[in-house]
């Protein structure tokens, strides 16, 4: 192992912004309507895309908010990223040690997801001024979102200073 690479692997990487981590929430949100909205309309039918109700029975609960909380949060435990981070080699971190987030961590970071949308998506926008490029699901969960300055991905430790 590179010597110098463990000497101070903050140095390595840097903070993702904005654009990199909208395009990955796009590919996020793509992948995840080619899994859900088949079985929606196989379940539901014509119902489903004609009806103005915003749930429209519990496989809609399931399919819709539960399997995208569960899924969500197992990448962010299990892999750091999202299959949209992952393209785009973008990783969440805890901001103090530079390791995977939580369990707590990553529910909180989720939940901060609706704080960040309800006034007119500025929880998202605020990554585009931030220092650390922390929106406010990041601030509340603290986290941050890296990227390989060099293209890998290699795991990081920040040392506490």
């Amino acid at each position: 192992m590179n010597e110098n690479r463990n000497a101070n692997p903050a140095s390595e990487y840097q903070y993702a912004g904005f654009w990199i981590r909208f395009g990955a929430s796009l590919l996020d949100t793509l992948i995840l309507l080619i899994f859900t909205l088949p079985l929606l309309a196989a379940i539901y039918g014509d119902y489903y895309w004609s009806s103005a109700s915003l749930i429209k029975g519990p496989a809609d609960v399931l399919i819709s908010y539960v399997f995208p909380f569960v899924a969500t949060i197992l990448f962010w435990i299990y892999k750091s990223a999202t299959p949209g981070k992952m393209a785009v080699k973008a990783r969440i971190v805890d901001a103090r040690t530079g390791k995977a987030p939580t369990v707590q961590q990553s529910v909180i970071r989720y939940i901060g997801y609706i704080v960040s949308t309800i006034p007119l998506c500025l929880g998202f926008l605020w990554i585009a001024w931030d220092s650390k490029k922390q929106g406010w699901h990041d601030k509340m969960a603290g986290t941050v979102v890296i990227r390989p300055k060099d293209g890998g991905v290699e795991n990081v430790e920040f040392s506490e200073t």
